[in-house]
Formats: structure tokens, sequence, C-alpha cells
């Protein structure tokens, strides 16, 4: 069976979506998945086993020179991949009207996603053949698991869902020099400190960082870094300026970042993407949430704490109640 699933963006939305594909691939151990992805988290799907062919696609940048001559060769060529294969399904699992427009009725095969009121966007499911209600009050995670499960014809499992990616990091011998992990590595010796995100209300004050990396300090732990951006890693190296068990990693891809947190003891995150891959890994997770509802959309699976705040504001979350929650860990 061959599907073609779209799911843009973004990242932890991907993520979200892999459970889904565990389930699938229990009832089809055939099953072959090409999956539409924004560009930069393309990555991702090809973590886990079901997928065939990964076609990135580049909305967010195409958007900025849409008539340009280069804009319009790549999406021609994408257009061309898309228009390559006769599918048995399209699962649209974006539920967006740019998704739908773009990609899916370009798309060969049975069409299906959300119905109007269970799709992010109503309008976009005009362009399914197949609509499938889906309860809107669901962790993503669980959403996505139905809409798979309806469209394609089996009972959902009740059991927790599976991203199953975590065994392409750990039976790779060669994963520890790819991303300059040491023999520290292995016996799950640091921490990693996911301390950016996008949005300025869901940052941890700085001075609670140190003030919970003082409080670690006795525990032997190192604390590792890892940064995006110019800001980010300035944020890193203050953080890191009086400590010589913080390192702040070198500039990471993807899958670079997703190795070092295999193979981590535990992570403390604020409400960011990399956080949901975290989760993915089924790594130990402590994540703090102010404006944000975990319930919805906050880490799920295995090993996952959540810490969120009394007031929505991130400064009220304490880091004694942290390091509480790391030590419950050992």
């Amino acid at each position: 069976m061959k599907i073609l699933l779209v799911k843009t963006s973004s990242m932890g939305d991907i993520l979200h979506t892999l459970p889904a594909l565990t389930d699938a691939l229990s009832f089809f151990p055939q099953i072959q998945v090409d999956w539409v992805v924004e560009e930069n988290f393309a990555q991702i799907p090809s973590w886990h086993k079901t997928i065939r062919r990964v076609i990135p696609i580049a909305l967010r940048r195409w958007r900025k020179s849409w008539f340009a001559k280069e804009t319009r060769e790549e999406r021609f060529k994408f257009l061309a991949a898309i228009k390559s294969e006769q599918y048995d399904l399209i699962i649209d699992a974006q539920g967006l009207i740019k998704s739908a427009l773009f990609v899916v009725r370009h798309a060969r095969g049975t069409k299906h996603g959300y119905s109007f009121k269970s799709a992010r966007e109503g309008l976009a499911s005009f362009f399914y053949d197949k609509r499938h209600t889906v309860a809107t009050d669901l962790h993503a995670v669980e959403r996505i698991r139905m809409l798979f499960a309806q469209s394609l014809g089996y009972q959902l499992p009740i059991s927790v869902g599976n991203y199953d990616i975590a065994s392409y990091f750990q039976d790779r011998h060669s994963a520890v020099e790819a991303s300059n992990l040491s023999g520290e590595a292995e016996k799950n010796t640091y921490l990693i400190f996911l301390h950016s995100t996008t949005r300025d209300e869901k940052h941890w004050p700085e001075n609670h960082w140190l003030e919970l990396i003082r409080l670690i300090a006795p525990l032997n732990y190192k604390i590792k870094l890892p940064w995006g951006t110019d800001k980010e890693k300035q944020r890193a190296e203050r953080l890191a300026e009086d400590f010589d068990f913080i390192e702040v990693l070198p500039k990471l891809n993807l899958y670079e970042v997703a190795n070092e947190i295999a193979h981590c003891k535990a992570v403390i995150s604020v409400d960011t993407g990399l956080s949901h891959l975290t989760a993915a890994l089924s790594k130990h997770n402590i994540t703090l949430y102010g404006p944000t509802d975990p319930n919805l959309i906050g880490g799920y699976g295995i090993n996952q704490n959540a810490l969120t705040s009394p007031t929505g504001q991130m400064k009220d979350i304490l880091p004694l109640d942290v390091f509480e929650k790391l030590k419950l860990l050992n």
C-alpha cells in the first residue's frame, strides 16, 4: 500500500505524526509512505521505517519570491514529484487551506482529511474525497492517530502511541562520531538544557536557569547547551560563563541535536520543538509551560514531565521545583 502523507510543519506537528505511522505499520506491514514536509524538517520523516520517500516543499521560502524564475522552477519540480505516483490514499494531516491547495489537489489517489468541523481551517475539507470527524479536544498525537485509523479502516489501538525513532539513533555505531559525543554519552551522564524558543513569553528567566545550575552542581552532571541563532548562542555562553561543567555545543543540524538528546540522561526544556523531539526519543524530559496548555500540544509519551506556571508566566516556575523533579529521575 502506497500513501502520500501531507504534514508540512512545524517541528512539533511533524513529530506528533510519527505514532500514527507506527500504528499503520502494525496493521499494514508492507505500507510505504511518501511524506510532503517543509524543507527545514526534511530529516525527521526519514527516521521512521515506513518512509519510502521524503518530498520537501518550501512554501515558507517560496512566498518571499513567488514569481521569481527559480521559485517557479522549484514549484514545477515539486508538482512533478507529486504527480508522478498513483497512491492508494492521500492523507492530509495538516488540515490547512494552503496544504490542500498546493499539495492535495494535485496528488493522484483517494484524498482523506479532517471534516469541516475537525480541520484547523474548515475550508480545506472541500479538497478531500473522504472527510473524517475527529474530536478537537484530544492531544494532537491522538487526533492524527485517529485520522489515520479512520482513513485506513482499522481500530485505533488503546496503547500509548509509539514514535518508533529512538532505535534509529541507538542502533547506529557511527552516532558517536557523527555528533562528536565522547564516551560519557553512552553512560547517560549529561543533561541537556533546551533554553530557547521562538516566543519571548515562553522563555524562562536567565537568573532561574543560573539558580538551577547551582542546585544541580553537586550531582556531578555535565550540562550541554545547544543553540540555533546568534542570540541563542549568546544566552548559552552567558549561562556557561562561570561553570566548567557546562558545554556550549557547536552549531548542529537537526540530526546532530537529536543524536545528542538520544544519548543524554535527561532534558530540561521550555516549550519548543526540540522538547517534542525529546519526547519522540522517549528521553526523560521536564518541560516548563507558561502561557500554553500541555494537555493539547504538550510532550506526549513516556518519560514526559510537565511543570506548569500557576500564573501563566514563566518566571513563576521555581528552580527548586524543577530540581526536585530532576532528583526523582535518579
